[in-house]
């Protein structure tokens, strides 16, 4: 009566993105690139939740989950190795997973 049900196990990651002087010179190309990269990301059994260009520091953003953080880090691996942008992640939770995290 009443328990809580197990926070599925996901890796949730949002990472930041700076053009480099490649992708800088190639940005027409860029929403191109995105879609290629979201094929990559389906075939890496990673999902896209969110994929976002910005204004400021960043020049973008992407939200994406999968089973195990490696297969985000395999698959970013890949995005870095083609040039056109450097990457910084962070994990992120949601509320309920936060919560877990903080009664363990």
């Amino acid at each position: 009566m009443g328990e809580t049900q197990p926070i599925p196990a996901m890796c949730r990651c949002i990472t930041l993105l700076k053009f480099t002087e490649k992708g800088s010179s190639h940005i027409k190309e860029s929403t191109s690139r995105a879609h290629a990269f979201d094929d990559l990301a389906a075939k890496s059994g990673v999902k896209v939740e969110g994929q976002f260009w910005t204004i400021g520091h960043y020049d973008g953003a992407l939200i994406l989950s999968a089973e195990s953080e490696a297969k985000i880090l395999h698959l970013l691996a890949s995005l870095a190795a083609l040039g056109n942008v450097r990457t910084e992640t962070l994990q992120a939770f949601t509320d309920k997973e936060f919560e877990a995290i903080l009664k363990a």
